[in-house]
């Protein structure tokens, strides 16, 4: 998960009455990464919210902010009915998990002791950072929703504590209101941040009123935070049997970026890399024609990829794999490059 922005259709902690006249401004204003909260609306309002943020090509988010553990367990199963794709919050991790373990949910629990409506984090740095780091330890938990600035405390150093808790992505939640905040949490390792009230109280300077201009702010400011993100990004590369030499020739000009990130390979290009360049940290999967090229694509589908390179032959015809994975990059908005050129710009851009 690369630095990313969600926006929360949330105003004090509650999904706002009209978020799915709001969902219009907020998907013109480019935002891709969309949620709401488990209160405020009757289910199936948020059902069809879900379905219509889906529909506009959107990654949806739920977040439970309820404290009593028959609310959290109610909502744990409407996210299933809602078919979102990520759970945020609550508390009560280890009997939610076991809930989600046969359905595609990324699991982000709170961290800490959660208290109060808004919700209030409570502890010290230390007692944060050890809950952390047994939430991260529960195989169905997949990262970590700290509600960095609700702390009352030195709230960088909780960040980075959390941060460097875990290997699992930390998204940072509540009253994110500034760029500075949005960019100590890029500093401190996070994988994202929400903004829900801030962004309809129009606290952000933009260039014009109203929340399109909001969002469109937002996301300039992501985008000045993410070249100075700490968290290491997941990335794919590929390359076709006659173009593993053009692969190899790129990865020797990046090879610093690249050792600062993780790198998952289908099988024959990822033990090549491995041989010429034991310092990247590889993950290899299956080689493409036993099946790895399905298996990045499970990971598109899910979100664990930040960017895919894929060297590919343009003298092959009919590879239905490589089409299928342009496919899933295009539908859940991960970016792909096929030649250096265009992976250049991605080096550039992103890492």
């Amino acid at each position: 998960m690369a630095f990313d922005f969600i926006f929360m259709l949330t105003a004090n902690d509650s999904t706002i009455p009209d978020a799915r006249a709001r969902l219009e401004d907020v998907l013109a204003g480019g935002a891709r990464h969309i949620g709401f909260k488990d209160v405020g609306l009757p289910f199936e309002e948020l059902k069809a919210l879900a379905a219509d943020i889906r529909a506009a090509g959107g990654r949806a988010y739920l977040e439970v902010v309820s404290l009593d553990e028959e609310s959290e367990l109610r909502s744990a199963r409407a996210a299933i009915d809602l078919e979102v794709d990520c759970l945020l919050g609550g508390t009560r991790a280890a009997t939610v998990a076991p809930l989600l373990r046969h359905h595609p949910i990324r699991y982000y629990p709170f961290p800490g002791e959660i208290t109060g409506h808004p919700s209030v984090l409570a502890g010290t740095v230390e007692e944060i950072a050890k809950s952390a780091r047994q939430l991260a330890d529960l195989q169905t938990v997949h990262g970590l929703d700290l509600l960095a600035y609700r702390f009352d405390g030195d709230v960088p150093a909780l960040m980075k504590a959390v941060c460097e808790a875990t290997d699992k992505p930390v998204i940072m939640a509540g009253s994110i209101d500034q760029e500075d905040r949005i960019m100590a949490a890029a500093e401190a390792g996070a994988a994202g941040f929400t903004v829900g009230t801030a962004a309809f109280a129009e606290t952000f300077p933009a260039a014009e009123k109203g929340l399109v201009s909001q969002v469109q702010a937002i996301l300039a400011m992501t985008g000045r935070a993410r070249q100075h993100s700490s968290a290491p990004k997941q990335i794919a590369l590929v390359a076709h049997n006659n173009r593993k030499s053009h692969l190899t020739a790129w990865v020797g000009r990046h090879v610093d970026i690249l050792k600062r990130h993780r790198i998952v390979c289908t099988g024959g290009t990822g033990t090549m890399l491995g041989k010429d360049r034991p310092e990247l940290s590889i993950h290899r999967l299956q080689r493409g024609s036993h099946g790895g090229d399905q298996q990045l694509g499970a990971l598109v589908a899910t979100g664990e990829l930040d960017a895919v390179i894929f060297f590919a032959d343009p003298d092959s015809s009919g590879d239905f794999d490589l089409l299928a994975l342009l496919r899933l990059a295009i539908q859940h908005d991960t970016p792909m490059a096929c030649s250096p050129a265009a992976a250049d710009m991605i080096v550039t851009a992103t890492l």
